[in-house]
């Protein structure tokens, strides 16, 4: 029994190692190139994801690429631009591999893993985008450093190096024949130290000739705004005046009439002066308090009528201070 899992056991192993021998796997991101003794042609190439099968090594062995975009970055260069000013530009690309079996082909010589292979192309690139960057030098330094982004030239920049790198691989580079360049950008633009204060200066002066550009044309609008508002407010107070002096008059006109009325009727004047006076004194709103012992007021208290019935009328005194209490003596 024993001997039995062993033997299960080793058969295990033993078709576990010829498995991994014998047999790859392609991921969907991927292309492999499969060589018989270190040779391949256009059969050998896999581009299929899923399982594969292969001879044990050394017959046969797989190199599988990546293909999705692969990214670069050149070490920044000094450029003269057209207006004979210097610039530290630092370039950036995306690419990837064109055609697997050119692509071994032609790194396959640089060691015997695809990142071996990678390494190389990439080398070549920078090679080229570094020689793209000579697109830069027909535009001048605030083409590139334009303070509004619609000013700028950059993105027209890029496409030119993108079409450089282009051209040198469809004029029959051998070595740029398995990769196709995506993408070109410029990841930085810097200035030169010496430069540097120039540009500044040349920067403070032209933000200060707009600055007071601004200021006069501020002042400018601010004095005629002032100006139309003081002639408007002429104008208005003008129209004011007239107006005042017309209702005046008219008021002087009604006033005379009415003292016209008046010096006719001097009596009749005086009364009715009188009557609107004591409609204005005991409005709605006064309130009047007078004694009952005022004359005339007594028949206001509220024993009136009994008072009346048990007072007896007092004749008025004669002259001298004397009553008389019967008949003349």
């Amino acid at each position: 029994m024993q001997n039995l899992l062993r033997i299960i056991v080793a058969a295990v192993i033993v078709l576990g190692i010829l498995s991994f021998m014998t047999t790859y796997t392609v991921r969907f991101t991927e292309k492999a190139v499969v060589t018989t003794f270190g040779r391949a042609d256009e059969t050998s190439v896999r581009s299929e994801p899923g399982l594969g099968f292969r001879l044990p090594y050394p017959i046969q062995s797989v190199t599988k690429y990546d293909t999705r975009a692969r990214y670069i970055e050149a070490r920044a260069e000094t450029i003269a631009t057209a207006d004979n000013s210097q610039l530290i530009i630092t370039a950036f690309a995306t690419w990837q591999v064109d055609s697997p079996l050119r692509f071994f082909e032609l790194y396959g010589s640089a060691g015997s893993r695809a990142i071996d292979h990678f390494r190389a192309a990439e080398e070549f690139l920078r090679q080229q985008l570094r020689s793209s960057l000579s697109e830069i030098s027909a535009y001048r330094v605030r083409d590139i450093l334009a303070a509004e982004q619609s000013a700028s030239k950059i993105a027209e920049i890029e496409q030119r190096m993108l079409a450089h790198m282009q051209n040198k691989i469809g004029s029959g580079d051998a070595k740029a024949a398995a990769i196709k360049p995506l993408t070109v950008g410029i990841a930085a633009v810097r200035l030169p130290a010496n430069v540097t204060k120039n540009v500044m200066d040349a920067m403070q002066a032209t933000r200060n000739t707009l600055s007071a550009v601004a200021i006069t044309q501020g002042t400018a609008e601010a004095a005629a705004i002032r100006s139309r508002a003081e002639n408007d407010a002429k104008i208005i107070t003008q129209f004011a005046a007239r107006r005042a002096d017309a209702i005046r008059a008219q008021g002087d006109k009604e006033a005379a009439e009415f003292l016209k009325a008046q010096s006719e009727n001097p009596e009749l004047a005086v009364f009715l002066r009188n009557l609107q006076f004591m409609r204005d004194a005991f409005s709605s709103k006064t309130t009047l308090i007078l004694s009952t012992d005022e004359p005339g007021l007594g028949f206001l208290r509220p024993d009136a009528l009994t008072r009346a019935a048990t007072e007896k009328l007092t004749p008025p005194a004669p002259a001298g201070g004397k009553t008389s209490t019967g008949g003349a003596k």
